[in-house]
């Protein structure tokens, strides 16, 4: 459980983040959807875990590794957002949320 320094950074870092996936998911990662679903922080501020989702890709962890091989110029596009806003910019940890796929495959099996 973090504290409220901790969970309004990581709001701001997901908002943000979605915003720059959505603006430059054409040029980086073929159009790819993506979503940044959650994000946490650490309690220095200095890691974040970003919970990312993909839309109508065939293979999620090659979509994944795709992101993450943009690691640092996702890093660079979201500093020049909040660099007046924070302190450290901190750095991105990329990780498949697969919370939905969970939930289609219960979804489905309740449906039988």
């Amino acid at each position: 459980m973090g504290g409220i320094r901790q969970e309004k950074v990581a709001e701001l870092i997901r908002r943000d983040l979605s915003t720059i996936f959505q603006q430059r998911s054409g040029e980086w990662f073929g159009g790819i959807f993506i979503s940044v679903t959650k994000v946490r922080m650490a309690p220095d501020l200095g890691l974040s875990k970003v919970y990312v989702s993909f839309m109508a890709v065939p293979d999620k962890h090659i979509a994944l590794q795709a992101v993450k091989n943009e690691g640092w110029r996702i890093r660079k596009a979201l500093s020049d957002k909040i660099g007046k806003q924070v302190r450290i910019i901190p750095e991105l940890n990329f990780y498949l949320d697969d919370s939905l796929d969970y939930y289609e495959a219960i979804n489905e099996a309740l449906k039988k």
